[in-house]
C-alpha cells in the first residue's frame, strides 16, 4: 500500500511540476481583468503567457469567450497556429505582428475578425476563459472562421490544454456612456437620411439611362 500512495506521489508531483501553464501579468487566474482590456477603455488584448509546453505539440489554438452572456457563449478572441515557442503573446499585439508569426485569427461574436474584449451589461460580473489547446498538428484554415470550425477542426488532435479565467464588471455609468454615444450615431445616421433620399431622387429625375449594378 506504502509504494502505491509512493508511486501515485510521484506521478501527481511530476504532473504538477511539467503542467501546461496560461498565464498573464495583468490579472491573476479568477481575478478582474483592468478595464484596459474591455470595451470601456482601450480594449487592448491582455499579454498572455504559457509554459511547460508538450515537447510533440506543433501548434496552439487560443479561445476566449464568456459563459455568462445571455442565450449563448460570446465569442471574444479565436487565434490559431500559434508557435509553441512564441512563449507569449504581448499586449495589444498588433494583426501585423500576428501575421509576422503566421499566426491566424477568426471571427469574433462582434462579428469581427481579432479580439474584442469584456463588454457585458452591468449587473454581476461575467466570467471570461481563456483556454489554449496544444495541438500535434497545424490547422488548414483561413482567416475569418468561427470558433466552430476551429474547435471541429482540432477535434483528434488536442495533447493538452490550458486555461486562465478572469472577471469583469460594467459600472452602470460605462453602459450609460455607451448608450448614449449608440444614441447619438443613431440621431447622425437618421440626419443623413434625408440627403441621401433627396440626392437619390434628383438622380432618377435626371433624363438618363440608369446602370443596373
Amino acid at each position: 500500500m506504502k509504494k502505491i500512495i509512493s508511486f501515485l506521489l510521484i506521478v501527481f508531483m511530476a504532473h504538477t511540476a511539467f503542467a501546461f501553464e496560461l498565464g498573464s501579468e495583468v490579472f491573476e487566474n479568477k481575478g478582474y481583468i483592468p478595464d484596459r482590456y474591455t470595451c470601456d477603455a482601450q480594449d487592448f488584448s491582455p499579454p498572455l503567457s504559457w509554459s511547460d509546453i508538450p515537447e510533440n505539440a506543433k501548434s496552439l489554438v487560443l479561445i476566449c469567450d464568456d459563459s455568462d452572456a445571455s442565450f449563448k457563449i460570446w465569442v471574444h478572441w479565436v487565434a490559431f497556429n500559434i508557435l509553441p515557442e512564441a512563449g507569449g503573446l504581448k499586449e495589444g499585439i498588433s494583426k501585423e505582428e500576428l501575421a509576422e508569426l503566421s499566426i491566424v485569427e477568426g471571427t469574433n461574436d462582434f462579428g469581427k475578425v481579432g479580439y474584442r474584449g469584456p463588454c457585458p451589461p452591468s449587473g454581476k460580473a461575467h466570467r471570461y476563459s481563456f483556454r489554449l489547446y496544444a495541438l500535434d498538428t497545424t490547422l488548414a484554415l483561413e482567416e475569418g472562421v468561427s470558433k466552430k470550425d476551429v474547435i471541429e477542426t482540432m477535434q483528434g488532435h488536442i495533447i493538452a490544454e490550458a486555461k486562465l479565467a478572469g472577471r469583469y464588471q460594467r459600472s452602470s455609468e460605462a453602459q450609460a456612456e455607451e448608450s448614449e454615444a449608440q444614441a447619438e450615431e443613431s440621431e447622425a445616421q437618421a440626419e443623413e437620411t434625408p440627403k441621401t433620399q433627396e440626392s437619390e431622387t434628383q438622380t432618377l429625375e435626371e433624363p438618363q439611362i440608369l446602370e443596373v449594378e
